[in-house]
């Protein structure tokens, strides 16, 4: 299906829709876009607190969406997302494809507006027998006579394009999305966006000592694969690389510490975090960020079957740490860690790792926000934390105290894998510090990655969710330095 792109036009055409962007204590602005009669009507019903409007005429039709002033930009900017998003059922209520949006607000909100509208128009329809009778058509966003530069707008349509591949990736089901299935995507993907791909398989993964994810993926009849992303223009401004580690459980039983079946209902969705690494890379990469960014993707299924990996084995990392294994659905950090250990190697400036990793992160905060945690330095820290709220991917940073390491104490080996049943979010964390010896955050993305009910433009299953964070951070943070 064709999905919608944003353009810059100088002036809407005859028999466009229209959709106008006004302020309440600035109805006058409307007066050369309105006839008298709508006029009146639009001010007795702003005058009843009504925000939005339609005025259907013989050719073309005209939205009007009231925007309240906000001084916050970050939220003024997210209002205005939920505001085009918003629009979109009464779009599709009238099968209108594509709209011009008209700016006569004292702050022009037509970009975040327009972006709120394509990611909310965001469908999956890959797999129903007729997906035509399915799709929503809605195909151009045009802004009239903007303040967006063509650059802004180009680099709006490549992120529209990165969210929804994540977003792809995300709603595959495992019955077409296994783990090879997966790393031939993210070659696709690699060739798409610009950023070279390089895939390890089992024999190779054999060789480095990858404890964590070859126990994984112990009763898997598919092998693991080991993905490695890499974009490295010539005028890259880090002299270390940024690498990015995503989680890639490409399905998750829990092992033999089995999930209940409703807890396995949506486990397709276990590898958001390695999907994320790869539509953050395509963006960078598209939009040719000079930023040296490497991506670091394991991938496995969790299973159960005769070779599982079982509660009580001791498992052994390429590092030569020991874990005790004391529950099969801890696994994530597993395959992390030898992620986070092989990228040692690239000496980096700043290691990301992106994972669903807890439902303990779930309980304490939600969907609506990533928890995190790291040994990062807090002007990296701040520069994420603003960028959270730019986006709206807001971050909430949890301690990684020692004392929350002593959950994780065995008395057959270096490691447990898990510890109490209190702050879970958290000693996974500590858990995965153990590997580090490099600046690292880890965001604990499975609140917010996927949703059993839409909430605005971010769509039911697949979100996509930080993708437009962690690039909003590398333009502000790293290459404005």
């Amino acid at each position: 299906m064709k999905r919608v792109q944003l353009a810059a036009v100088s002036t809407a055409s005859t028999n466009d829709t229209i959709v106008i962007l006004a302020e309440k204590d600035r109805l006058d602005t409307l007066d050369a876009n309105l006839a008298p009669s709508e006029m009146t009507f639009l001010r007795q019903a702003v005058d009843r607190d009504v925000q939005s409007f339609f005025f259907p005429r013989s050719e073309g039709a005209v939205f009007v969406r009231l925007l309240k002033p906000e001084p916050n930009p970050a939220i003024a900017l997210e209002n205005a997302r939920i505001a085009g998003s918003a629009l979109l059922r009464e779009l599709r209520q009238y099968k209108i494809q594509s709209v011009t949006l008209r700016n006569l607000c004292a702050i022009d909100r037509t970009l975040a507006f327009a972006e709120g509208l394509a990611l909310g128009s965001y469908q999956f329809l890959k797999y129903f027998s007729e997906p035509s009778k399915k799709e929503k058509a809605f195909t151009e966003i045009r802004l009239e006579n903007t303040s967006f530069s063509p650059e802004e707008i180009e680099e709006a349509n490549i992120l529209l394009e990165s969210v929804f591949l994540t977003r792809d990736f995300v709603n595959e089901p495992l019955s077409h999305f296994d783990s090879v299935q997966l790393a031939k995507a993210v070659e696709a993907a690699g060739k798409q966006f610009g950023f070279s791909v390089d895939v390890m398989g089992k024999d190779k993964i054999e060789s480095l000592k990858m404890g964590g994810l070859l126990a994984v993926n112990k009763a898997s009849s598919t092998p693991p694969q080991f993905c490695i992303l890499e974009w490295k223009p010539e005028n890259a401004s880090n002299k270390k690389p940024i690498i990015l580690v995503g989680k890639g459980v490409v399905y998750d039983t829990g092992g033999l510490s089995l999930k209940p079946s409703e807890g396995m209902d949506y486990m397709k969705c276990d590898m958001a975090g390695g999907a994320s690494v790869v539509g953050t890379m395509g963006a960078v990469a598209k939009s040719k960020l000079p930023l040296h960014v490497i991506g670091l993707i394991p991938v496995t299924d969790n299973k159960i079957g005769e070779a599982a990996m079982a509660p009580g084995d001791v498992i052994t990392m390429s590092s030569g740490t020991t874990v005790e294994v004391l529950n099969t659905d801890a696994e994530g950090r597993l395959i992390l860690a030898d992620a986070l250990l092989f990228a040692q190697k690239y000496d980096p400036e700043l290691v990301i790792d992106l994972a669903t990793l807890t439902g303990s992160a779930v309980r304490a905060l939600g969907n609506h926000v990533i928890c995190y945690m790291g040994t990062a330095n807090d002007d990296v820290k701040k520069q994420l934390e603003s960028s959270g709220f730019n986006t709206y991917e807001r971050l909430v940073e949890l301690p990684l105290w020692k004392e929350f390491g002593d959950d994780l104490k065995s008395n057959i080996a270096d490691l447990k894998n898990i510890g109490s049943s209190n702050a879970g979010m958290i000693t996974a964390g500590k858990f995965l510090e153990h590997f580090v010896k490099y600046p690292w955050l880890h965001l604990d993305i499975a609140g917010p990655a996927y949703l059993r009910v839409a909430n605005g433009y971010r769509t039911k299953e697949g979100t996509g969710v930080g993708v437009r964070l962690l690039f909003d951070f590398f333009k502000k943070h790293y290459q404005s330095r």
